[in-house]
């Protein structure tokens, strides 16, 4: 335990200290090599407990002397009741040995704090986890049908505890990914869909650029000019590129929003110019239409970021999984990416 001695102590202590070195405190700290024998009574009056005592709190002086302290603590084994089994304690506040390479033990290591991990406190390793995770965002299979597929193998786990973990872990693995994507394109479709979440429609906003990537998406209660520019905002601020195209459908509220934070880029509303992102609102409905619809905003958005996270690892946006077959590399992905979390 270690005790903070106030001034009145401190005084005490230097009066203690020239009684027996025959010398000042500031001599003493400066340089003598006489250690001072104090008894038992002594160490009590002077608030000696029986733990060490850090000579940086307890006397700063000594801390402050020109000789370097090997140890910079006092080891006592005085008691407050003025009773102690040794007789004597022995305070040397500085002391000429060193250590040296026999003296340092070997029985205890330093101890070296461990890398945290995402997965530490759960019950279950990391390879069941993930498998849950994966399997969850990749196939159009509910909470309840990842449960039976585990307990087929032999792994007995609750369908909500597998709800957790994809809410736990889906944005862990898509942050671990972001150091591994790819340049995105500066050409950007920008189109909104429709989800039901707690039995009332939300808007989602999706961007993705020229060569299929799913830029970023966005759920939005309303579908207004304040709803597009946080997206657009949002989509540039992430990515840091500022598109010189954007296609869009002919939705009043895109050309200003546009006008305001791209006024150099070119607008394109061609009829069927943003075919591809229709086509990509499709995969998604397809992907939520087993979950029997969304209860909660926050768990809308960790689902659609998450399934496009998968989308853009299976086309290859990432530099995850490119040494295996194209079936495997969602697999090789999350298992690498495991380590990382």
């Amino acid at each position: 335990m270690d005790i903070e001695i106030q001034a009145k102590e401190i005084t005490r202590y230097r009066k203690l200290i020239t009684k027996h070195t025959g010398q000042p405190l500031e001599k003493v700290a400066k340089g003598t090599d006489r250690d001072f024998i104090l008894t038992a009574d002594e160490a009590v009056e002077y608030a000696v407990v029986d733990e060490v005592i850090s000579t940086r709190k307890m006397l700063p002086e000594l801390a402050s002397g020109r000789r370097k302290l090997v140890d910079e603590t006092f080891v006592v084994n005085a008691r407050r009741d003025g009773t102690t089994p040794w007789g004597t304690v022995a305070l040397a506040p500085i002391v000429r040995i060193r250590e040296t390479r026999a003296m340092r033990s070997r029985r205890h290591p330093p101890v070296r704090p461990a890398s945290y991990s995402a997965f530490a406190g759960y019950r279950f390793p990391p390879e069941v986890i993930t498998l849950a995770v994966r399997w969850y965002l990749r196939f159009g299979l509910s909470y309840r049908d990842v449960e039976e597929l585990l307990a087929e193998r032999g792994i007995e786990v609750d369908h909500v505890s597998i709800y957790r973990w994809v809410q736990r872990f889906a944005p862990e693995f898509a942050e671990a990914a972001r150091a591994r994507q790819h340049v995105i394109g500066d050409r950007w479709h920008v189109d909104e869909t429709y989800v039901k979440v707690g039995g009332s429609w939300r808007y989602l906003f999706r961007a993705l650029d020229q060569f299929g990537r799913v830029i970023d998406v966005y759920l939005s209660p309303r579908r207004d000019a304040k709803a597009a520019r946080h997206f657009l905002e949002r989509a540039i601020d992430r990515t840091r590129i500022s598109p010189v195209e954007v296609t869009t459908d002919r939705y009043r509220v895109y050309p200003r929003a546009l006008d305001e934070l791209l006024p150099a880029a070119f607008h394109d509303t061609e009829v069927h110019a943003n075919n591809a992102l229709e086509t990509d609102h499709a995969r998604l409905n397809a992907r939520l239409r087993p979950m029997r619809g969304l209860k909660r905003d926050r768990t809308a958005r960790v689902i659609v970021a998450a399934h496009a996270f998968i989308q853009n690892l299976r086309r290859g946006f990432y530099d995850l999984g490119t040494d295996v077959r194209p079936p495997l590399r969602l697999t090789d992905a999350f298992a690498e990416l495991a380590h990382v979390i």
